[in-house]
């Protein structure tokens, strides 16, 4: 396997000079971006597998820019930033972040999140299991470009926690899922708590395909232990 490349997007020199050393201690290729014209010079030239970003940054701010990282089908991203208040954090998980950390952090953590991460963006067998095209109550699942198609035939691309969370639904029909099976599904680390990724995840996949959120059509809330997809899978 490829040594990952790791891009810091902060316009802050401590901070973004700490996870800089931070990250090439763990053995990854960093590169530094203090906004997001640098960003999408680094993408356009370089292989990057995992952001790591600030909100408050110069230009458009993070949470305009992750909705651009989120159309590049391998590429984690991890919101670090000084906003801790709720809002934020579900706003950041709704644009389609793999995680949310804020400031002080601890580094310990940041690094094992960011593996966990990087073991699904990196892996070369990721989506080797999954078949190309899975079709329920009209709608298609398609791996290869990692969409959602519409009964009209509409494409909306997904990021990588919906996709999956998606996926492990369509291959487990009628069955309960926990918020443990599915955020590790999605992000390959543990259920903390007063955690709502997994909640948030599935609040944007139902606006895809239910009229109205609250009533819950395919994928039902089973109240104190997950969630259940009762559609039907073709074939």
């Amino acid at each position: 396997m490829q040594t990952p490349n790791v891009l810091i997007v902060e316009d802050e020199v401590v901070t973004r000079t700490t996870l800089k050393s931070l990250f090439e201690a763990e053995g990854y290729n960093v590169f530094e971006a203090e906004n997001g014209d640098q960003m999408h010079d680094f993408f356009e030239n370089h292989a990057i597998n995992l952001v790591i970003m600030d909100i408050n940054l110069p230009g458009k701010n993070g949470l305009i820019l992750a909705r651009e990282v989120r159309d590049r089908k391998n590429v984690g991203l991890i919101f670090l930033t000084g906003r801790d208040n709720d809002v934020d954090r579900i706003l950041g998980l709704e644009i389609g972040a793999d995680d949310y950390l804020t400031k002080p952090f601890n580094p310990r953590e940041l690094t094992i999140r960011a593996r966990n991460l990087l073991s699904r963006t990196t892996s070369s067998a990721e989506d080797d299991d999954l078949p190309s095209r899975v079709s329920f109550n009209g709608w298609t699942l398609d791996g290869d470009s990692r969409s959602l198609i519409s009964p009209t035939g509409k494409e909306f691309r997904l990021p990588r926690s919906e996709f999956r969370a998606l996926h492990l639904f369509l291959s487990n029909p009628g069955k309960i899922l926990t918020r443990e099976q599915l955020i590790m599904e999605m992000t390959g680390r543990e259920l903390r708590p007063n955690d709502r990724t997994v909640d948030v995840t599935i609040r944007r996949i139902r606006k895809h395909f239910e009229s109205d959120p609250s009533d819950e059509e395919l994928i039902v809330t089973i109240h104190g232990e997950g969630y259940r997809f009762c559609g039907s899978v073709d074939g």
